[in-house]
């Protein structure tokens, strides 16, 4: 099997084809997702909830995403795998250089951090330094103690355009792929026709280039799921039908409908 590329997403980016991603965690479920064809999975700092039980992400280690990593990267060899920097992980430009090395060589062909341009440099350190980044921008978990709570982010024009300015701010410093969470879908469209790097939206509307979504979401898992998730499982009775569906739902811009949007 061909390997999954950065040129593959920026090819699907030209082509207007908008395409699905997921968290993964080990091995044997990014075996199944892998075989359903998705192709880009994310080792989350989201497995502080998901799968630690802690009420946030700040707990998470670079040890624990480089382990996970390792995992998923055994159980999907030839797919994109993006690991998240976690929380203070990346303070400064030396710590940075150092946690993106360990979860490189644990599998990683991309590193994601949370911010916006105060970013720029370290963005711009890590890929002169071969490490591909992916930013990340509207509701950053990390940040939950700033915002005050779980909240969606860009509703109104001053902070819907810092946003944007952030966005082209990350991507002319190297930026090669944004994850947009909790904005309004309108905003989430802004930014994508803005940037020539693939945007993947989370509760951003489904004018994205793709979508994201944390697995335990996907399947009906999470005792409560954000507005923004659907239960693919309850609709298809398994899981691999369920990420089948997911995919073609994401793929026709079925998903996100506006019951999974912000105004």
């Amino acid at each position: 099997m061909k390997p999954t590329t950065l040129a593959d997403l920026s090819q699907l980016k030209k082509e207007k084809r908008k395409f699905a991603t997921i968290t993964a965690y080990d091995a044997s479920f990014a075996h199944l997702f892998a075989e359903q064809g998705i192709n880009v999975m994310l080792i989350g700092d989201s497995l502080g909830m998901t799968l630690q039980g802690f009420d946030s992400t700040l707990p998470v280690t670079v040890e624990d995403i480089a382990y996970h990593t390792r995992c998923v990267c055994a159980g999907a060899p030839h797919s994109f795998l993006i690991s998240d920097m976690p929380f203070m992980s990346y303070a400064t430009p030396e710590q940075s250089f150092s946690s993106a090395a360990t979860l490189m060589r644990s599998g990683a062909n991309m590193i994601k951090i949370e911010g916006g341009s105060w970013l720029c440099e370290t963005v711009n350190m890590l890929t002169e330094r071969a490490v591909p980044v992916c930013g990340h921008l509207g509701l950053t978990p990390q940040s939950v103690n700033i915002f005050g709570g779980y909240k969606v982010q860009g509703r109104d024009e001053t902070s819907a355009q810092q946003l944007l300015d952030d966005a082209i701010a990350l991507e002319k410093a190297g930026m090669q792929l944004l994850v947009l969470e909790c904005v309004p879908t309108a905003l989430g469209q802004r930014v994508s026709e803005a940037l020539e790097i693939p945007v993947i939206g989370i509760g951003a509307g489904n004018l994205t280039d793709g979508q994201i979504l944390v697995m335990h979401d996907a399947l009906g898992i999470t005792a409560r799921p954000p507005k923004f998730a659907k239960d693919f499982l309850k609709e298809t009775g398994n899981i691999r039908d369920a990420i089948r569906l997911y995919i073609e739902q994401v793929e026709s811009g079925a998903y996100p409908g506006q019951a999974h949007s912000f105004k």
